[in-house]
């Protein structure tokens, strides 16, 4: 019996040698503070994309997050992990069997002695102490598991919602620039008439004409690009709202969408915004308790059993005089061939590995709130420049025909400033489109008023 207190000593020793704690890892510092942030505004919530003012961009938001297929598939990745859990944590509790039999012997030639029915039933119990924390271990790591699929879909809603809302603004950006070009080649084919009528009277050369003719060929060809990407932009948003057929054209008007102005709030705060920071701490803590199941499996496991059993001639008599068993059994890995040694050294290479996608991943959000505070305000600064652009130009194309007209100006400049005016209100419109996809991006860097469901 003196043996048994120092096996005991042994195996704890063992364990403490075997099973350390993960001394905890410095994390990426945040920024001191953001550059181009707005203190007035407000941080953006949930439903961020109601910001924009417009109904249609609600609907279509709503629709996609109900109708899209790789959000489905993430559901059903979210029950797969939930089911996983469960499972995981069943070897915590002790097991239970029942079995219930019937037979029945005979011989050719009738032999009463073993001839008969024999009926026969027990259970049988089972139960592994968790002894090292290994069981627990894998149902903490299925936990963490879940709680990653959990967060991967709400980042995928979060990727969704900010496509859905790009797309839709590229789309209402196109239609105003298409509407720009319909209105500049009118004006072209109206110059043109002009240039022609000039021609026949003689005050209007056949190179002048040429040189008309060939911008309103340009105008055709740009709104027929135009055309092309409109096309292509609504099969885009019809693959996100998990239809097939082209979306529907937007009936939105560039012009009467609200800017959002969206408060980046302090860098500190922005990890608890993402729900991919948080998938990718659920993951590591993942890999934490699958490292801490690895070493605990190197380790001896205690199960206890327990049984009862009885049989009979009858149905009725098969457990009136039961037998009973208990057991214990201690075992304990001796040679594997380093199988498990090599499963230990795998968790604990692919917890590194999650620990720097981690770190990656807080740096690169941090970028991300940065690049969309940059671009916000470099394109606010270009659309105030560009407002002064574009009225000259008109300014121009007015004085320019206005002196054709009267003889007093060629063809070229009158050339140029339609030219000049175009692009200005192309670009305009490419702006005011920029403006709204940085109020997008910004709120997406930010994780879109995500917060962590606790009661899920």
């Amino acid at each position: 019996m003196s043996r048994y207190p120092l096996t005991l000593l042994a195996l704890l020793a063992l364990a403490g040698c075997t099973s350390t704690s993960e001394a905890p890892q410095a994390l990426p510092p945040a920024p001191a503070e953001w550059n181009h942030a707005v203190s007035a505004a407000a941080p953006p919530d949930a439903l961020w994309w109601r910001a924009f003012a417009s109904a249609e961009l609600d609907a279509l938001v709503e629709q996609g997050l109900a109708d899209n297929f790789d959000l489905a598939a993430a559901a059903a990745r979210l029950r797969q992990a939930e089911a996983r859990a469960r499972a995981a944590g069943a070897p915590l509790l002790p097991r239970l069997d029942g079995s219930l039999g019937a037979s029945r012997e005979g011989r050719p030639g009738g032999d009463a002695d073993v001839a008969g029915n024999l009926y026969g039933g027990g259970l049988a119990a089972s139960y592994e102490v968790d002894l090292w924390g290994r069981l627990s271990a894998d149902r903490q790591a299925a936990e963490a598991e879940l709680a990653a699929s959990r967060f991967d879909r709400d980042a995928l809603r979060l990727t969704l919602s900010a496509s859905l809302g790009e797309t839709w603004l590229r789309q209402v950006a196109l239609a105003e620039r298409l509407r720009l070009a319909e209105l500049n080649l009118a004006n072209a084919e109206r110059v043109l008439a002009t240039v022609q009528a000039r021609q026949v009277a003689g005050s209007a050369t056949q190179l002048e004409l040429a040189q008309q003719r060939g911008l309103v060929a340009e105008q055709r060809r740009s709104r027929e690009a135009l055309r092309q990407q409109a096309d292509d932009v609504r099969s885009t948003l019809a693959a996100l709202l998990g239809q097939a057929a082209p979306a529907e054209p937007s009936s939105a008007a560039l012009t009467a969408l609200v800017v959002p102005s969206v408060s980046a709030g302090l860098p500190s705060e922005l990890l608890l915004r993402r729900p991919d920071l948080a998938r990718a701490e659920a993951q590591l803590s993942a890999a934490d308790a699958d490292l801490r199941a690895a070493r605990a499996a190197m380790l001896p496991r205690l199960n206890l059993s327990a049984g009862a059993s009885g049989s009979g001639g009858s149905l009725n008599r098969a457990f009136a005089d039961p037998v009973y068993s208990l057991a214990a059994a201690l075992t304990a890995p001796i040679f594997d061939g380093g199988a498990l040694a090599a499963e230990r050294d795998r968790a604990a290479a692919r917890r590194e590995e999650l620990l720097a996608d981690y770190r990656q991943s807080i740096v690169a959000a941090f970028a991300d709130v940065q690049v969309a505070l940059n671009a916000g305000a470099g394109v606010e600064t270009q659309w105030q420049a560009q407002q002064e652009v574009q009225a000259q130009a008109e300014r121009a194309l007015q004085l320019a025909e206005r002196r054709y007209r009267a003889g007093a100006e060629d063809l070229l400049n009158l050339l140029d400033a339609q030219r000049t005016l175009y692009a200005a209100e192309d670009q305009s419109a490419q702006l005011r489109l920029a403006r709204l996809q940085a109020s997008v991006a910004l709120a997406r860097a930010l994780g879109g008023g995500w917060q962590a469901a606790t009661d899920e």
